[in-house]
């Protein structure tokens, strides 16, 4: 199993951050990982991305040309990699800040309002960890428990607050995940 993820938005969004708690929950797990950012122009505001590729083998290279997986926080990166994922691929769009085509009927495109969800919490700045509790549930490509603890080691130094507000973020991601798909 390989899986080939590219996490896409603007900087500031903690882009670079969520693409590497998933690569440091997924090493926990005893997984090969290979994580790569990429920056636009200006490190705030200007676009950024990363590449994380999880896999039960050794990986050949970090560099990804069609994912398996997209997580788009903002219009311009759902635009540019909606385009190149792989045939029955993953997306997964932050609805708050892009606008999808109401006529889009991917089974395999998952609306999250992350930026809304985050507002609620009263923190804007939790929207990745929002995003990233949703993806953790849809993919089970690592555990609840293991990203937790590595939110709880990565926000240490920030004090008991932040690591609170960012592990209340990653349970409204889990739990709109679960209102989603109730049957």
């Amino acid at each position: 199993m390989i899986s080939e993820i590219i996490i896409a938005g603007f900087g500031g969004q903690g882009i670079m951050l969520m693409g590497q708690l998933l690569a440091n929950a997924a090493m926990k797990e005893g997984k090969e990982v290979t994580f790569f950012p990429s920056y636009g122009p200006e490190m705030r505001g200007g676009t950024a991305n990363c590449t994380v590729v999880i896999s039960d083998e050794e990986i050949a290279s970090p560099v990804v040309s069609n994912p398996s997986i997209v997580m788009a926080f903002n219009t311009p990166s759902y635009e540019k990699f909606k385009t190149i994922l792989k045939k029955d691929g993953l997306i997964f769009a932050n609805s708050s800040l892009i606008e999808i085509p109401k006529s889009s009927t991917n089974k395999n495109e998952f609306i999250i309002p992350a930026t809304e969800i985050a507002q609620n919490l009263g923190n804007i700045q939790t929207t990745n960890i929002v995003m990233l509790g949703f993806f953790v549930n849809k993919t089970l490509l690592v555990t609840s428990k293991t990203v937790e603890k590595q939110i709880q080691s990565t926000f240490k130094k920030k004090g008991d607050t932040i690591i609170d507000l960012n592990l209340k973020a990653f349970k409204e991601g889990e739990k709109f995940f679960s209102e989603k798909n109730k049957y």
